[in-house]
């Protein structure tokens, strides 16, 4: 199907939990010195004070030892689905944990990685028709870079009952509450429509794939990456492309996913960080503007652990390299933004409006806007300090509402800067309110 052709499709509804989604993602080995399940729910007072909702563990099971990369492997070379990582803990470890998270009324995801397995799975001797083999007989692996795992084929009817019994394993005998589906492009669609339908059998999931195709949203998966757009913020900080290309890529993304599809929007994740570098790294001072993109943008905001923290460095993927936790200016700017995020309907489902000025290759502004709530954004997002006049030809009415939000219609910002306005109602009228700047 062309994927202009997905536009005319709904897409399914958020799980009503998640609508206000706050995604952080777990990197369980890195995260404390004995790198443990038991160790990190440590961290929960703390990641709940931060504004967190939904909990995403990277995959939690038993890693091949069979060509095995690094000092501990990678943990998407997965040796057995049901059980998990003796790295982390138990199951009954685990089992406690989402047992605290949920006590916290966050939710619990995990990372779902159903594409290929550890060359030492037991299906390789249970079940070796069940995996891809080459015109000379031999398994294939999904790319040449990934040699530590072995592609499966999902043509096999029985190795999709197997997945599926597996699901609904995690989610009816362990509580949890949905899945990051890992390379979810790879895995027929055809799957995912039947498995999908399963899950929702047992209560509302959350369903995130790795991946951007229109399709994705089609055959009901909930979230996909925008990876585009954080490929577009990374050039825009080092002055490769230009701002107005964001309004263009959002502009052919509508035209292309299905009506209502929500994007998680990033500036790193684990791939990014351990391949590409930390989002400080990569970003420098505009950091904290592309992450406050994020956050008030249409879509799911995600956090890759140590942001919060401002972790500079590359965490290593196959080998021990824990983040060193420490409270510091950036701490308090992410509890903001989630706080802001999942306490504002119109940032998590208002409609966008951009909002033009005479600095275009400078000045990235737009309203959302939900009911009676409105919320401003304005982002310099050039190296450079910029005084901008803003000004509007549609929503003729958000001509007063920049007056009120700045005192004047012309707003200066640092290298980098940003303001958020609130509209209030009060006694008095609407009035807007700065929330956030820097």
């Amino acid at each position: 199907m062309n994927s202009g052709a997905y536009a005319a499709m709904p897409a399914p509804k958020l799980p009503a939990w998640a609508e206000n989604a706050v995604i952080y993602s777990v990197n369980t080995r890195q995260f404390t010195p004995q790198g443990t399940f038991s160790t990190f729910a440590e961290h929960l007072p703390r990641l709940k004070k931060l504004g967190v909702t939904v909990l995403w563990f990277l995959p939690i099971h038993p890693i091949g030892e069979k060509r095995r990369k690094g000092s501990l492997g990678s943990y998407y070379s997965i040796r057995d689905h049901y059980g998990i990582n003796p790295e982390f803990g138990t199951l009954q470890d685990f089992d406690a944990l989402v047992r605290a998270i949920h006590a916290l009324d966050m939710a619990v995801i995990i990372d779902l990685v159903i594409n290929h397995t550890a060359w030492d799975h037991p299906l390789m001797t249970e079940h070796p028709e069940w995996y891809t083999y080459d015109k000379n007989g031999q398994i294939i692996v999904p790319q040449k870079e990934w040699n530590d795992v072995a592609q499966l084929n999902f043509e096999n009817q029985d190795l999709c009952h197997y997945m599926i019994r597996m699901m609904r394993h995690w989610i009816d005998d362990v509580g949890i509450d949905g899945f990051r589906c890992d390379v979810a492009e790879w895995v027929p669609n055809d799957f995912w429509c039947i498995a999908i339908a399963e899950m929702q059998k047992i209560k509302p999931v959350l369903m995130l794939a790795e991946g951007q195709h229109p399709s994705l949203h089609a055959h009901d998966f909930h979230i996909s990456y925008a990876s585009d757009l954080y490929r577009l913020f990374n050039a825009i900080a080092s002055g490769k492309r230009r701002v107005q290309e964001i309004d263009q890529l959002l502009e052919r993304d509508e035209n292309r996913f299905p009506k209502g599809s929500h994007r998680l929007l990033f500036t790193s994740n684990h791939d990014q960080n351990s391949w590409h570098g930390s989002a400080i790294e990569r970003l420098g001072d505009a950091a904290k503007a592309m992450a406050l993109l994020t956050f008030t943008l249409p879509g799911t905001p995600l956090i890759y652990c140590g942001q919060e923290i401002g972790n500079r460095k590359r965490l290593l993927f196959f080998d021990k390299d824990e983040i060193q936790w420490r409270q510091n200016g950036y701490t308090e700017f992410y509890q903001r933004l989630c706080r802001l995020h999942s306490s504002c309907p119109a940032l998590y489902k208002g409609e966008k409006h951009t909002i033009e000025s005479d600095r275009p290759d400078s000045i990235y502004a737009f309203q959302r806007e939900y009911e009676r709530q409105r919320i401003l954004v304005i982002a310099n997002l050039t190296s450079a300090p910029v005084r901008a006049t803003l000004f509007v030809k549609k929503h003729a009415d958000q001509g007063a509402m920049l007056r009120k939000a700045s005192g004047e219609t012309t707003i200066a910002l640092a290298a980098w800067g940003y303001k958020i306005y609130l509209a209030e109602t009060d006694s008095g009228g609407e009035k807007y309110v700065e929330i956030l700047s820097g």
